[in-house]
C-alpha cells in the first residue's frame, strides 16, 4: 500500500508507476463501494476549494461528487474568487491552506498550479492546465483496466495534436504504466523532444515502446486503444481552427480507422467532442467549415467500441482515489 499522505498531484512525472497503479486499484475500490452502497465518508468534516479558470463538466463535477461521498464540503472558485487578479498565487495559497484541507486547480499554465503547491500546506490536485491533464490519465487507465483486465503491454494510440495536455500525459502515463504508446500527427503536433527524451528513458525501465507516426492507418496497426481530442485548446477562437483542421482531417477517427485496428480495438475520447452538431459551437462549426464532424465521427462515437461515457463516469472514482489518499 502506497503511502500518499500530504502529497501534491500536479503530474504523473512525479509518481512512480507503483504509486499511480495504487490510485488506480483504490479508483476500484471506491468504485465497488459507491455500486454496493457502501459507505465510505473517511474524510468527514474536511472541505476543499476548487479553482476554476477554465470552464468544466467532468471534472467539476467529479470533484464535488467526490468529496461529497468522502464527507467533505466543496467550495467553488470561478469568476469570483481574487485569484491572479487584485491576489498573488502565493498568497491565494496561504490563505486558501489556512481555511481548507485541500485545493484543486483547472486553468492555464502549469506554473500556477506548481505555484499554489510551493506555497500551501496542504494538497495541491492538478484539475487541467495547458501541459498536462493527470486525474484524466488515471480514469483512462482504470477505464482500459476494466475493460481489457492489464495495462502492460496495450497498444495504444492517440491521434491529433499531442504537443499539450492530453498528448502529454498520455504519453508519460503509459511510459509509467508500461503501455505501447503511438502519437499519430503530422510532425509539427509531435511532443516537446525533452519530455519525449524523459518518456523514452522511463520507458526503458517499463518495457513500454514510444514511437511517432505520420501515416494514420500504419500507426492503427494493431491498436488496442485509439484515443483522441478536440482539434482546438480550449479558449481558442475558431477563427485559428482552419489551419488545425486542415492539417488534422486525415487523422479524424471514423469507421475506415478503426476498422484497421486490432480486432478487440475500443475507441476513448477525453470529451467533449465535437462528432455531431447538436451543440451551438458544433453547428457553429459546421456551418462554418462544412463539416459533419470534426476529430471522431458520430459512427464511432455511438458505436459499442466507444467507451467514453464508463471513461468520462471514472473520472470520479480517480479524483475520489487522489483525495481519498492524499489527505
Amino acid at each position: 500500500m502506497a503511502d500518499l499522505k500530504g502529497r501534491d498531484f500536479l503530474k504523473l512525472l512525479d509518481f512512480t508507476s507503483e504509486e499511480i497503479g495504487y490510485l488506480i486499484d483504490l479508483a476500484a475500490d471506491l468504485k465497488a463501494k459507491k455500486k454496493a452502497g457502501i459507505p465510505h465518508r473517511i474524510h468527514e468534516g474536511k472541505n476543499i476549494a476548487l479553482i476554476f479558470e477554465k470552464t468544466s463538466t467532468r471534472t467539476r463535477c467529479s470533484f464535488e461528487v467526490a468529496a461529497s461521498d468522502l464527507g467533505m464540503g466543496s467550495t467553488y472558485l470561478a469568476e469570483g474568487s481574487q485569484i491572479g487578479k487584485k491576489e498573488s498565487i502565493a498568497d491565494t495559497a496561504r490563505v486558501l491552506a489556512g481555511m481548507y484541507d485541500g485545493i484543486e486547480y483547472r486553468g492555464f499554465g502549469q506554473a500556477v498550479v506548481e505555484e499554489l503547491a510551493k506555497y500551501s500546506k496542504v494538497p495541491v490536485w492538478n484539475g487541467l492546465t495547458n501541459e498536462f491533464h493527470p486525474t484524466q490519465i488515471l480514469a483512462d487507465f482504470l477505464t482500459i483496466k476494466e475493460h481489457f483486465g492489464y495495462l502492460k503491454g496495450i497498444n495504444f494510440v492517440y491521434m491529433g495534436d499531442a504537443r499539450y495536455n492530453m498528448g502529454n500525459s498520455l504519453m508519460v502515463g503509459c511510459a509509467k504504466m508500461g503501455l505501447n504508446f503511438t502519437a499519430a500527427a503530422p510532425k509539427k503536433y509531435f511532443p516537446d523532444q525533452a519530455l519525449v527524451d524523459e518518456c523514452l528513458e522511463i520507458a526503458s525501465q517499463t518495457g513500454s515502446v514510444i514511437r511517432f507516426c505520420e501515416d494514420p492507418f500504419e500507426a492503427v496497426k494493431d491498436a488496442n486503444v485509439i484515443y483522441t481530442d478536440v482539434w482546438v485548446s480550449m479558449g481558442e477562437p475558431i477563427e485559428v481552427w482552419q489551419e488545425r483542421i486542415d492539417d488534422l482531417a486525415p487523422y479524424q477517427v471514423n469507421k475506415a480507422l478503426m476498422d484497421a485496428a486490432a480486432e478487440n480495438v475500443v475507441f476513448m475520447h477525453c470529451l467533449p467532442a465535437y462528432h455531431d452538431h447538436k451543440t451551438a459551437v458544433g453547428k457553429e462549426m459546421g456551418e462554418k467549415f462544412g463539416r459533419e464532424a470534426m476529430e471522431v465521427t458520430d459512427e464511432v462515437f455511438e458505436s459499442e467500441k466507444s467507451i467514453v461515457f464508463e471513461e468520462a463516469e471514472n473520472r470520479m472514482h480517480t479524483i475520489k482515489a487522489v483525495m481519498a489518499a492524499t489527505l
